[in-house]
């Protein structure tokens, strides 16, 4: 073992891991192969991807397919993957496979030598992290939570915001009139706090748009495994899933 290394091993053989590294085999071979931007995944993609392995873990769990001791360092670590400071433990390329495996097995790696550090389990990535999964449904999954947790938490709240100072703008020029345009010419005047009003309301429609939208994001592909067939998952790990991944 080169000094400041450890040796990890996987299917293709062994290589050097940074020692302080959570990370493993896998995730490793993904840095090596994929130097292309420098941009790793961001933070809330890694977020959602702790929170669908401690989702996953307490399904597991709960179906009686993982011990009690495994779920609960899963659970522990995972939601120390959500919560952020893990961060740089993430190194993988935003640009890697097309099914984002890279990234799926980093966090099963990261939260499985987390999990283990304290010597009271020992985890394994893919049996028990994975178990259940593939990066075919991790990583779709991972994008509609972080999407759906972005809209919530940023977008609307910042489209509530710009209708509601549009709204007192509105107020304001209410009697201050303006040439209207049409078809790039002039037209019949209108006033400042009309227009405003307008673009208000079309911010608000949209609102309900992105809200409808939504409901439609929050339906994820977990339990559909490597082609959707459901495939080394317990058949009530994704009751909830489209019949689709149930065929």
């Amino acid at each position: 073992m080169t000094a400041g290394y450890r040796t990890e091993q996987d299917s293709m053989g062994e290589l050097q891991v940074p020692e302080e590294a959570l990370w493993g085999a896998q995730t490793q071979r993904a840095i090596q192969n994929f130097p292309i931007s420098g941009i790793p995944m961001p933070r809330e993609f890694i977020r959602a991807l702790g929170l669908i392995k401690e989702a996953a873990a307490t399904v597991n769990r709960d179906l009686g397919l993982l011990p009690e001791d495994k779920a609960a360092a899963i659970i522990g670590a995972s939601r120390a993957v959500a919560a952020g400071g893990l961060d740089a433990h993430f190194p993988v390329d935003v640009f890697q496979t097309g099914s984002g495996t890279s990234s799926n097995m980093n966090a099963n790696e990261v939260i499985a030598r987390l999990a283990s550090q304290d010597g009271l389990v020992q985890l394994h990535p893919n049996d028990d992290v994975n178990m259940g999964q593939s990066s075919n449904d991790v990583i779709p999954s991972a994008i509609q939570v972080g999407a759906a947790v972005l809209a919530y938490a940023k977008l609307i709240p910042s489209l509530l915001h710009l209708a509601e100072t549009l709204d007192i703008k509105s107020e304001e020029l209410a009697t201050v009139v303006k040439t209207g345009r049409t078809h790039l010419m002039d037209a019949m005047p209108v006033t400042f706090g009309q227009e405003l009003s307008c673009w208000s309301t079309q911010i608000r429609t949209g609102i309900k748009r992105l809200k409808s939208a939504l409901k439609h994001v929050r339906k994820l592909p977990l339990g559909g495994s490597a082609v959707g067939t459901g495939i080394n998952a317990h058949p009530e790990f994704g009751p909830g899933r489209p019949r689709c991944w149930r065929n």
